[in-house]
Order: structure tokens, then sequence, then C-alpha cells
């Protein structure tokens, strides 16, 4: 009889690993999660991000959560700059001297 050789295949969060197992997923990704991440897009529209991280038995899809950058722009920063001009430039005014404090 020929024993099946296929590991298990599962995806699970990061925060569901044991902290054992969290440890190893870290120590393979010394420089982080961003070269290796896949987006799995779901068919409801939604999506996450996933690592790959094999043990003897299982190969692991897990999720990592990824902080989404959703806020919109409501113009907070138009007041900052204007019709070409910095406000409060006028009141800059350069004398041509530089201090020489270091010699």
């Amino acid at each position: 009889m020929v024993q099946n050789s296929t590991k298990k295949r599962l995806v699970t969060s990061f925060n569901n690993l044991s902290q054992e197992q969290q440890e190893e997923v870290k120590m393979l990704y010394p420089r982080g999660f961003t070269e290796v991440m896949t987006r799995i897009d779901k068919p409801n529209g939604d999506f996450f991000y996933v690592v790959p991280y094999e043990t003897e038995e299982i190969s692991y899809l897990v999720k990592i959560d990824v902080k989404i950058d959703d806020v919109p722009d409501d113009g907070a920063d138009d007041d900052y700059f204007g019709d070409d001009e910095l406000n409060g430039a006028d009141e800059i005014q350069d004398d041509g001297s530089e201090d020489d404090d270091m010699e």
C-alpha cells in the first residue's frame, strides 16, 4: 500500500498559530512580509494577504493583517498652499548672510 505523501493545506491567521510557529514565521521572513505576500481575493469582493509557511505535516497560507490607508483626502492640506505661493513667504527675508558659528 502506498502512503499519501501530500501535505494538508490550511489557511489560518497569524494570531491562530502557536507562539512557537509565530516565531518560526518571523525567523523565516526576517526582513518582513512585503516581498512574499500574496493577495487573495474572495468572491464577495473582500481580500486578504497571506505568506507561505510549511511544517512537515501542513502547508499553511498565513493571513497577515495589513493596514490599508483608506482615509479620504478631505482637502485639509489645501489651505497651506494656494495660488502658487507659500503662506507667510512675504515675512521670510533673505539678507544673503550665512551663520558662520562653526569656526
